[in-house]
């Protein structure tokens, strides 16, 4: 995507998550409702659902999708292995592709 029209500090963050959401983004953008849930389980392996998880929550807040979907801040990767009930460490889980 041409970023020419951005300045150089903006076109650096591009794509990119400029460190935790807020607590009111988090609410918001990153809840993961029944329907999102269902599209969610409809994949296999839990490092599937995670990684298909944190795309979904990933685009909405930046509008892209990540290259690696564990460049998310760990407060992103928290809520969305809590809503998942994921017992483990989510990190562990999500790179075990």
């Amino acid at each position: 995507m041409p970023v020419d029209f951005l300045g150089d500090s903006e076109a650096a963050k591009y794509g990119r998550y400029d460190g935790p959401p807020s607590r009111a983004e988090m609410e918001k953008i990153f809840f993961l409702d029944n329907e999102d849930m269902a599209l969610i389980k409809g994949h296999r392996g839990r490092h599937i659902r995670c990684g298909f998880a944190l795309q979904l929550v990933t685009v909405r807040y930046l509008g892209c999708f990540l290259a690696d979907p564990l460049e998310v801040p760990n407060e992103v990767l928290d809520v969305v292995a809590a809503q998942l009930a994921m017992k483990v460490n989510p990190r562990a889980v999500c790179r075990s592709v």
